[in-house]
Order: structure tokens, then C-alpha cells, then sequence
């Protein structure tokens, strides 16, 4: 007789913990989910990338609405966004993508699904609502939720998160967005986009300020000429209401205290991982602010309880939290010592133009001490980029030693579809020459993959040498043209 009642327990419905709960139970494996919220899907599909891409897809095409002219047609009058619209439209994206997380679903694939919030009890034992669950082996998925820094005054304002700035009843005025992040960066251009007047109060000097320079520069020169007010290099030190609104005060580089104003305010300061409540102190889990410390395997301290996902602090992205659950089936199911590598997973920022990267940026070479060369080329010179309307677009590719790609950003429209090329030539290990070689429908944004490439492989085929024997071999007899003046 089993001494627990089931195999693999789960605690969290989203991204990682949906993943491993479909794999273990199509496998055989006694499985239970449990969730805290009432659906399904986690972050990402409530309150995350769903949502956001989905208000971004609206901004983008108000805005194209408003660039009519440069495609030679006439000005269009684009009246002020009902924002209960774009609500609307939100839910009922959200609601076709729940269908396939539905409970339904992972009932019909043998996994068995509860909902409330859980508590270890001890090693091996969940309590739901005073009902006891064990399981062989935990999975702890329970994602992550926005930060609140500690800024004064702030916790007497009503300030937005990304819980609550899909489902607003109206479109706020203006809008101050309280960080230079991916989350912040894409909704202050979205609702931008929209009509709002959008400042964005950063404490680096940079925004997205884990990619390079110049990349991020792309970005927000393309949102400053859009209309969005950029206050970099601050020292937030307060924040409260006005009659209007809310506010920021903080120092300047120069240590001139300033104030930002607006009818809203978005917080978004980076995560906090969501382990309180699970009793982890109990078991002897260990956590910290930035999440459960796992092994490379993504055991906690105690090898049959894993963590995958937001809540362990690696890599906070919803594909990641995919990647590792397979990590954890692999181990908990399979019994397989497979380890989490973190160097080729992509990410992108959904701005208009696109930031998607993978592999090792310049700032990342740098700290690492790795000799590289970056090799960088222009969208502006790619054919159906100009036909679609040009404006800012880099690629930038990474070499190492012997010219070995190590990373790709870029940034261009649809940057993360074009990154999917790279992302399986470095993961196969694609040779340089291979990739000039490639032959690519014309015109597409995607020629520009071949282009730094092709660069690099050009140096050594028209080089002086290559030449020289060429002349040496066939008796070629060098350039010409000259023409009579």
C-alpha cells in the first residue's frame, strides 16, 4: 500500500506548475494541483504577458491609425479610447487561452485539482482549507507578485500594479510609471500610445538597464519622439497625493529635488517571489527575498520538494518557468540528474520596436572577463524594413573566440519572431559560415540574420591574401574602375 496518497503534488496553476502537472499525469504519475486563486493560469495569463500583449496589440494599432499619413494616405481623427472597450477585448482573449488551462482539462489528462491556499504541514503534507494532501514529492510553483519598494508615502497612495492596470474603468489622464523595466517600459509607451501622457521615473541612468546601451537607447528614443517623458538617474525619496492624482518627489543626478505629477501611477519595481503562507520555515525550505534557493537539478534543501518558476528567482519569464518544469518532470519523474542551463534562454521586451536577445550581451562579456567582438548592423539598409515604414532597428551579434556566436540582441519590429532563428542556430551550434550561407526569402526583416554574418565571413574572402592568390592561381589582373575624365 502507497504510504502517500499521491506521487507528485503541486502547489501553483501557473505557467511551471501547469506544465510539470500535464507532464506527470500524462505519464502515469498520481498527481495532484493545487491553486490559491479561483482560475487557473497564473500571472501570465490574469494579470501578465496575456493581458499586456493583448493591450499592446490595441496601442499599436491606434497608433497606426495616427501614422497614416506616412503611408501616404490621408490624416485620420483618431477621437479619445474608451479604455472599457480594451477591457473587454482583454477578458475575452483571456477567456479563449483559459479554455486550454481550464480545470476540465487537467482532470481529463488525470490529474486531480483543488483550490485555496496551501500550508506544509510537514515535509511531505499540504493543507488546503484543513483538508491534508501528501504527496512522494513536491513541486512549489507559486509564481511571483509585484514589489512595493519602500518609498515613503507610497503605501497612503493608490498606486496601480500590474493586478490592476488591465482592468482600469477609464483611461487615466496621465500616468506616472515608478520604474525602467520591461513591465514598466511596455505599458508607459502601450498607454502612450493610447492618448495618456506617460512620464517614467527610472533610478539607473539607462532604461532596461540589463541590455546594452545603445539597444535600450533605440527604444526609448523611438517612445521620447512618441511623446513619453523620461526622468533617469533618480533618487525617488517620496510620494503622495495631490488634488488630481498622486505624485514622486525625488533627487536628480545633480541632487535637485523634483517632483513628477499625474493622474495615476504605475509601481513597477521589479518581484517579489509569493512564498508566504506555504509554512516553508516549518520544513526546512530555505528562501530568501529573492526566492527559494534550489540546486541545478531545482531541489530546495529538502531533495523531494522542488521549486520552478517566479518563485525560485532565476529567470522570470513564463518560456523559462516551461524549461524548467520539464527539468523538474525529468528529475522527479524520470529520475533523470538533468540540470537547468540558463545561458540560451531568450527573452524580449514587447515595445515598439522590439528588444529580444539571447546568449550574452556586451555588459554581460564584460563582467564575465570574455574577449569579444560585437558586429553590428543597421535595419535601415534592409529593403522590406524601409517598405514597412523603417525608423530605429539594430541587430548586434556577439563573438567569442574563433568567432563563435555567444549572443544576438535585437532590436526591430517583431524581434522576437526573428531572435527563432537564432535561438536554434546557437542551440545547435551553427556554424558562422552556415548561417552567411543561408539563403533567405527576399524582402524580409529576416535577411538581416544573415547580414552580420556575412559580414564576418566577408573580411576573409575578399581579403588582400585571398586575392593575392587568386591572382597567383588564374592571373587575374586586379581592379578597375577608372574612367577617362
Amino acid at each position: 500500500m502507497a504510504r502517500f496518497e499521491y506521487d507528485v503534488g503541486i502547489i501553483g496553476g501557473g505557467a511551471a506548475g501547469l506544465s510539470v502537472a500535464a507532464g506527470a499525469a500524462r505519464l502515469g504519475v498520481k498527481t495532484l494541483l493545487v491553486e490559491k486563486e479561483k482560475n487557473l493560469g497564473g500571472d501570465c495569463l490574469h494579470y501578465g504577458c496575456v493581458p499586456s500583449k493583448t493591450l499592446i496589440s490595441s496601442a499599436a494599432a491606434r497608433q497606426a491609425m495616427l501614422d497614416a499619413e506616412r503611408f501616404g494616405l490621408a490624416a485620420v481623427e483618431v477621437p479619445p479610447v474608451d479604455f472599457a472597450r480594451i477591457r473587454e477585448r482583454i477578458e475575452t482573449v483571456i477567456k479563449k487561452i483559459q479554455e486550454h488551462d481550464s480545470v476540465e482539462r487537467f482532470r481529463s489528462l488525470g490529474a486531480d485539482v483543488v483550490f485555496g491556499p496551501a500550508r506544509f504541514s510537514d515535509e511531505h503534507t499540504v493543507e488546503v482549507d484543513a483538508k491534508r494532501f501528501t504527496a512522494a514529492k513536491w513541486v512549489i510553483a507559486t509564481g511571483s507578485s509585484a514589489a512595493a519598494p519602500a518609498i515613503p508615502g507610497l503605501d497612503r497612495v493608490p498606486f496601480l500594479t500590474n493586478r490592476e492596470i488591465f482592468s482600469l474603468d477609464r483611461l487615466p489622464e496621465s500616468l506616472v510609471v515608478l520604474g525602467g523595466g520591461p513591465i514598466a517600459i511596455e505599458m508607459a509607451q502601450a498607454f502612450s500610445r493610447l492618448g495618456c501622457r506617460v512620464e517614467v521615473v527610472q533610478r539607473s541612468g539607462q532604461i532596461l538597464s540589463k541590455e546594452d546601451p545603445d539597444m535600450a537607447a533605440l527604444i526609448m528614443g523611438k517612445m521620447a519622439a512618441e511623446g513619453v517623458r523620461f526622468h533617469l538617474d533618480t533618487r525617488v525619496t517620496g510620494a503622495g497625493r495631490t488634488e488630481k492624482g498622486v505624485f514622486i518627489r525625488y533627487e536628480d543626478r545633480e541632487g535637485e529635488t523634483r517632483t513628477v505629477e499625474g493622474e495615476a501611477m504605475l509601481v513597477a519595481l521589479g518581484r517579489s517571489p509569493n512564498t508566504g503562507g506555504l509554512g516553508l520555515e516549518g520544513i526546512g525550505v530555505e528562501s530568501d527575498r529573492r526566492g527559494i534557493k534550489v540546486d541545478a537539478r531545482l531541489r530546495t534543501a529538502r531533495p523531494h520538494i522542488y521549486a520552478a518558476g517566479d518563485v525560485n528567482g532565476a529567470y522570470q519569464f513564463t518560456h523559462a518557468a516551461g524549461y524548467e518544469a520539464g527539468i523538474v518532470v525529468a528529475n522527479a519523474v524520470f529520475h533523470l540528474p538533468r540540470r537547468a542551463r540558463y545561458d540560451l534562454v531568450p527573452w524580449c521586451t514587447y515595445t515598439s520596436p522590439e528588444l529580444a536577445s539571447i546568449g550574452m550581451n556586451e555588459k554581460m562579456a564584460q563582467k564575465a572577463g570574455i574577449e569579444y567582438r560585437a558586429v553590428v548592423e543597421e535595419f535601415n539598409g534592409n529593403d522590406r524594413h524601409l517598405a514597412g515604414g523603417g525608423g530605429p532597428g539594430r541587430i548586434k551579434l556577439i563573438l567569442g573566440r574563433r568567432n563563435r556566436p555567444i549572443g544576438v540582441q535585437i532590436a526591430s519590429p517583431h524581434a522576437g519572431e526573428l531572435l527563432a532563428e537564432w535561438v536554434c542556430a546557437m542551440n545547435a551550434s551553427v556554424p558562422l559560415a552556415t548561417m552567411a550561407a543561408a539563403v533567405h526569402p527576399y524582402p524580409t526583416l529576416a535577411e538581416m540574420n544573415r547580414k552580420p554574418c556575412a559580414t564576418v565571413m566577408s573580411e576573409k574572402l575578399f581579403s588582400p591574401w585571398v586575392r593575392k592568390i587568386l591572382a597567383l592561381l588564374f592571373r587575374y589582373r586586379g581592379r578597375t574602375g577608372q574612367t577617362d575624365s
